[in-house]
C-alpha cells in the first residue's frame, strides 16, 4: 500500500465550477485516484471561494464562464496574487478563450470534454511549473507579454500600511467597529482607513465600493488569507 504523504506534501486543491455535479466528480475522483491532492473548497460561487477559511490554495480547477459579473481575467489574477496555480476547466473550448485565460495567467487550460484523469494530469504538469504558452499575437507581430508567462498586475492603489490592515480585516467580514478594536484604533479612524482605501482603488480604475468589490481588490492584492 502506498503510504499516505504528510500534510505539508499534500496540494491543498479548489474547485469552482457553476454545476456542482462537476464539482463534485472532480472531487470525488481526485479523493480515489490522487492521495497527494486534497480538495479543500469544493463551490459553485466566486465569493464562496475567496472568503472561504481555507482560501488561498495551492490549485484552483475553475470554470471559464459563472453565473456572475465578475470576469474571468479578474477571477484568474486574484487566484495568482494569492498564490495559486490556475488550471481553466471550460466547456468554450476556443482558441479565443483560451488565449484570454492564459493572458490573464492561468497556468493550463483544458476542455470539460476530457476525462477527468486528462485534468488533473495537466493540473500536475501547471504544478511543475510547465505552463501553457498563448498563441496570440499583437498586430506588430510581436508575442504578447503575457504568452512569455509575465502576467500584468493590476495598477498599484498605493494603499498605507494601516489602509491595507483596515482592508484586509473589513473583507474577513469583520464590522467597521471590529476593524477599530482590532487596530486599537477609534471607530471613525478605521472608518476613514476604509473609505481611503476605496476611494485609491476607484482612482486607479478598480471600484471598490461594495463590499464585494472590495474583497475582490483584496483578493488581487494577496491581503486575504
Amino acid at each position: 500500500m502506498t503510504p499516505e504523504p504528510d500534510a505539508d506534501e499534500l496540494v491543498r486543491v479548489a474547485i469552482l465550477d457553476d454545476h456542482a455535479v462537476i464539482v463534485d466528480g472532480i472531487a470525488s475522483w481526485i479523493a480515489e485516484h490522487s492521495p497527494d491532492l486534497r480538495v479543500v473548497i469544493r463551490t459553485t460561487l466566486w465569493l464562496d471561494l475567496i472568503r472561504h477559511p481555507d482560501f488561498p490554495v495551492d490549485l484552483v480547477l475553475m470554470d471559464l464562464q459563472l453565473g456572475d459579473s465578475v470576469s474571468i481575467e479578474s477571477r484568474i489574477r486574484a487566484c495568482r496574487a494569492a498564490g495559486a496555480i490556475v488550471v481553466v476547466v471550460t466547456a468554450l473550448d476556443d482558441d479565443a478563450s483560451r488565449d484570454r485565460c492564459l493572458s490573464a495567467g492561468a497556468d493550463a487550460f483544458v476542455s470539460k470534454t476530457l476525462p477527468v484523469e486528462d485534468v488533473v494530469a495537466a493540473a500536475r504538469r501547471a504544478l511543475r511549473g510547465e505552463r501553457a504558452p498563448t498563441r496570440s499575437k499583437h498586430p506588430s507581430g510581436a508575442a504578447d507579454a503575457d504568452a512569455a508567462g509575465e502576467v500584468a498586475p493590476p495598477p498599484d492603489a498605493a494603499l498605507s500600511a494601516a489602509e491595507r490592515r483596515a482592508v484586509a480585516l473589513y473583507v474577513q467580514g469583520m464590522s467597521t467597529a471590529d476593524v477599530a478594536a482590532s487596530m486599537e484604533v477609534g471607530y471613525e479612524t478605521a472608518k476613514t482607513y476604509l473609505r481611503r482605501a476605496r476611494e485609491k482603488y476607484a482612482k486607479v480604475g478598480r471600484p471598490a465600493g461594495r463590499r464585494a468589490e472590495l474583497i475582490r481588490r483584496a483578493a488581487e492584492d494577496g491581503m486575504l488569507e
